[in-house]
């Protein structure tokens, strides 16, 4: 490969804008393995058939399929899963000057990375005080989510406990289709309706999907 051509050197004379994914992917990987250049290993990362195609295609990778691959061992697996983090925080700290729970497309942006990779679905309940500030968010459910695995009554012990005025309930569709579901529906006004009885309001629950949200309280379900 010429000089010109190679990762660090393009970097430096060309500026980081000008490398591909591969090529930004093979710099954090440093090095590739016998037989291999970190350039040919970066893209069998990001271009395999088992877990998508591109960019993106890292959300798909677990720690242990990171593992199995030929040429990735432990370093690069935390190295990898270290840069997924990151990004996630980083879109996070960036949402965070502009988020307000009275808001939903704010609430939303801040969570959205959070939640829209995931595979399985996850409900995440956010519990606020009387001025609308978070007290503290726990995930309360992982795989189905709907009223036959979730109960009011688990949800207001937390909230109870915490001394939560209001709540807001999120999860996410693996589809990336965030139109609420019957299910979705129904545990809605399960919870609005015992909430209303506990004096813990109900603020919304907000579905996420991919790169987008809906609003069960925009959408007159509250």
């Amino acid at each position: 490969m010429a000089p010109e051509e190679r990762p660090y050197e393009k970097c430096e004379r060309y500026g980081v804008s000008s490398l591909s994914n591969i090529e930004l992917l093979a710099i954090l990987l440093r090095n590739g393995t016998k037989g291999e250049s970190s350039l040919n290993l970066a893209k069998r990362i990001l271009y395999n058939a088992s877990s998508g195609d591109g960019l993106l295609s890292l959300h798909d990778w677990s720690s242990e399929q990171l593992l199995a691959l030929n040429g990735i061992g432990r370093v690069k697996t935390i190295q990898i899963m270290s840069l997924l983090e990151l990004a996630k925080r980083l879109a996070m700290a960036r949402a965070e000057s502009g988020l307000n729970f009275k808001e939903p497309a704010s609430i939303a942006r801040y969570y959205m990375e959070d939640l829209r990779h995931n595979k399985q679905e996850v409900m995440k309940l956010l519990l606020l005080n009387s001025k609308n500030t978070l007290i503290d968010s726990t995930n309360i459910a992982k795989g189905t989510v709907n009223s036959s695995v979730i109960t009011p009554r688990e949800l207001f012990i937390i909230a109870l406990q915490k001394h939560a005025v209001s709540i807001i309930l999120m999860h996410n569709h693996p589809s990336g289709d965030p139109m609420p579901s019957k299910e979705d529906v129904l545990l809605t006004r399960r919870i609005y309706e015992a909430g209303a009885m506990l004096g813990v309001e109900l603020l919304d629950h907000i579905v996420i999907g991919n790169n987008c949200y809906v609003s069960l309280r925009e959408k007159g379900f509250l």
